[in-house]
């Protein structure tokens, strides 16, 4: 295969992956599942229920050693403190690279409501935890010394914290977040390219809906930053609630592009550029204490490794539930 070739693939992958081999739990859209927690340590224990999800996600359906990632987390109040934990264990493998991690979260809510229909909570939150990152060499081709492959499954635990904010105000919404805040090495040895995989995520959001309509509707926006590599992109998104006797369906749509371009060769030799592109329509429904989610990623980029094939499932449970407490369209939190 030509060299130009070879850079194209390349290129195509990353893009199509937008996520890096060694930075902790990756960034999707299964925040929208009723999952903020997962990337907003102070949404542990913001509602007024506990609440367990599983999220699956395969890419590339028919591909081997396509990118697959599986998360658990669980988040509630401490009683009726102010106070709240939340653990999350991952696994993320994608071709010869794998990580795992496990997380631990404290989380303190300050409530300035007058009364229950004046929703006024700002909460801090704090996550630690470690992740064991693997490259697994044993396949590659080796032929003699070489001072960067050894030809075995190299291995490296690292700690890191994340930490953040969220304002809540009657049907709006604010959540900041700092991600891997230490360095991490990793399986490189050149930490001067790996060690920074902090990580900035800002959302905002609010539910409106008409007096008495079972209708509800959400928009939103998610700005993440990775500070080693200078990448940002946004997510622009929106969800529809339909109230039932036994819950709620829902369903939504996300669109997620990046604000810097990657240049590559054409066929023709010319340098072109294209930015990444992904839609994803999201579906779920809560019955009762349970809840389902799929949702499906569509990559718009021309140049990828494929569009499609980026399913992911979610299921959820929620206990331990108080009473709803606030007179307000806010999911997040009622």
């Amino acid at each position: 295969m030509k060299l130009k070739n070879i850079f194209m693939v390349t290129l195509a992958i990353l893009l199509s992956h937008n996520v890096s081999s060694q930075e902790g739990l990756p960034i999707y859209t299964d925040y929208l599942t009723d999952n903020y927690y997962l990337i907003h340590p102070s949404m542990a224990g913001a509602a007024n229920c506990a609440k367990i999800r599983l999220t699956a996600r395969q890419q590339w359906f028919g591909q081997d050693d396509a990118p697959k990632l599986l998360t658990m987390s669980a988040n509630s109040r401490i009683g009726d403190t102010p106070s709240a934990i939340g653990g999350i264990l991952f696994t993320d493998k994608n071709g010869y690279h794998s990580q795992s991690g496990a997380y631990l979260t404290y989380a303190h809510h300050l409530m300035f409501s007058r009364t229950e229909a004046d929703l006024n909570m700002l909460s801090f939150g704090l996550s630690a935890g470690f992740i064991q990152y693997k490259l697994d060499e044993t396949t590659f081709l080796f032929d003699g010394p070489d001072p960067i492959i050894d030809g075995i499954v190299q291995s490296a635990t690292n700690f890191n914290i994340d930490f953040g904010f969220s304002y809540h105000f009657l049907d709006y919404y604010m959540h900041g977040t700092i991600k891997n805040v230490l360095e991490n090495a990793g399986v490189n040895n050149d930490i001067e390219i790996t060690s920074n995989l902090r990580r900035y995520l800002f959302s905002i959001g609010g539910v409106f809906g008409k007096l008495g309509s079972s209708w509800s509707y959400e928009p939103s926006l998610m700005f993440q930053h990775k500070d080693g590599t200078g990448e940002s992109s946004l997510d622009i998104n929106a969800k529809a609630y339909k109230q039932m006797d036994f819950g709620s369906i829902w369903g939504g749509l996300s669109y997620r592009t990046s604000l810097d371009g990657a240049e590559f060769l054409t066929s023709s030799g010319a340098i072109n550029s294209q930015k990444l592109q992904q839609i994803t329509p999201i579906v779920g429904v809560n019955y009762n204490e349970f809840m389902f989610a799929y949702t499906y990623t569509y990559q718009s980029n021309s140049l990828v490794f494929t569009n499609g094939g980026f399913h992911q499932f979610t299921l959820g449970y929620n206990f331990n539930c108080r009473r709803e407490a606030y007179d307000c369209k806010c999911p997040a939190v009622n």
